[in-house]
């Protein structure tokens, strides 16, 4: 059973966010917090295996409470659930740590979706929305990258040729499939490769990746 904590600041959002993971037979919501900090201190109580949450709420933003959330050992993934396709802070988020997002008015079946993805470590680097979001990330990061820190640099060095070129195509959008077809492998050889680069990176889903690969410099903004 997936366990969900839902944060948001309007009751009846949570409700019917409740209504939706509900109706799946593999997904219990645990419990709702209306901001941040009581986000971050139900989750800590409560361990759930993903915590849906919204951005902008009184009291204590999403972003801040990402952050704390994913500092943990052993943290639950987050989905950021925003009225704001590609909000200023949906990236703010990501760089906290938070492992994808979709919008408030998506598909049900989309969401329930999501946190099953979320859930077995998948995070959301789809298609549809994620190209737009990795963009507009790359946009956001240009024109410079900085430095990467000790350990970055460390986990970088440690990549693999076929590993590094994993990760650069896995930050242009690119699926396993296409990643498979681009180097002439097959799509079996594509996930273990990068499973072993997220391990050394020391990340936990695809999302990750693709922010690590931006922040360090193994993805450029308009690179090919």
């Amino acid at each position: 059973m997936i366990s969900v904590v839902l944060t948001d600041d309007q009751a009846v959002v949570r409700a019917g966010f409740r209504v939706i993971l509900e109706s799946a037979d593999d997904i219990e919501v645990v419990g709702e917090a209306s901001n941040g900090p009581e986000a971050v201190e139900l989750v800590r109580r409560l361990r759930p295996d993903v915590v849906c949450m919204d951005v902008r709420m009184p009291g204590g933003d999403g972003l801040t409470a990402t952050e704390q959330i994913v500092a943990d050992a052993d943290a639950p993934a987050v989905l950021i659930i925003t009225t704001f396709d590609l909000d200023e802070y949906v990236f703010g988020a990501l760089e906290a740590g938070a492992s994808g997002f979709v919008l408030k008015d998506t598909d049900p079946d989309d969401l329930i979706d999501a946190v099953r993805r979320l859930a077995s470590g998948q995070g959301l680097v789809d298609q549809s929305v994620t190209r737009r979001v990795i963009a507009e990330f790359a946009r956001r990061k240009s024109p410079s990258v900085s430095e990467p820190d000790s350990q970055d640099a460390a986990a970088r060095a440690s990549l693999t040729q076929r590993e590094t070129d994993i990760v650069r195509l896995l930050a242009r959008g690119l699926s396993n499939a296409e990643i498979a077809q681009e180097l002439f492998v097959e799509t079996s050889t594509v996930k273990s490769h990068l499973s072993r680069a997220m391990a050394k990176i020391g990340v936990r889903d695809r999302v990750q990746t693709v922010v690590w690969a931006y922040r360090v410099g193994v993805a450029r903004p308009g690179s090919q």
